[in-house]
């Protein structure tokens, strides 16, 4: 699939899970930690499965909410709560698990479940680990 880049993201991690990430700009500054269900020590440094469940929390909303801009719907304030897991898969490689809770307060089941599934097609993120994460979607309307 050709892409037209309109922006790009950057960050440097120094020292692994247990460093140091810094975009180029500046914007992002974060001390990263590795958990101690890792082997880590858990200190008070994020790391890589909160900051990709932020991304993609995030970009899902930013979905949602162009499609919704697309309908005229008037979506309201969106709450995404994201999951991600780590650990061992099949024949000794690492791989991830992730659970989407996104609650639409402002519109119906109905409404919220059909919007949701559009998003989850324009979203790359989710087109990114659609096929390579277990992934579950749980969407709230009022």
């Amino acid at each position: 699939m050709a892409v037209q880049v309109f922006y790009t993201g950057d960050a440097t991690v120094r020292g692994a899970r247990h460093g140091r990430a810094e975009s180029s700009d500046g914007r992002l500054k974060i001390d990263l930690s590795t958990p101690k269900a890792m082997g880590g020590d858990d200190g008070p440094g994020t790391n890589p499965e909160q900051l990709f469940a932020a991304a993609w929390s995030a970009c899902f909303g930013g979905a949602m909410e162009y499609i919704a801009r697309q309908k005229n719907i008037q979506l309201g304030e969106v709450e995404i709560t994201t999951k991600i897991g780590i650990g061992p898969g099949d024949g000794g490689v690492f791989g991830l698990t992730a659970e989407m809770t996104v609650n639409v307060p402002a519109l119906s089941q109905a409404e919220a479940e059909k919007l949701v599934a559009e998003a989850d097609l324009a979203c790359p993120y989710s087109n990114a680990v659609r096929g390579n994460v277990a992934a579950d979607i749980r969407i709230c309307g009022k």
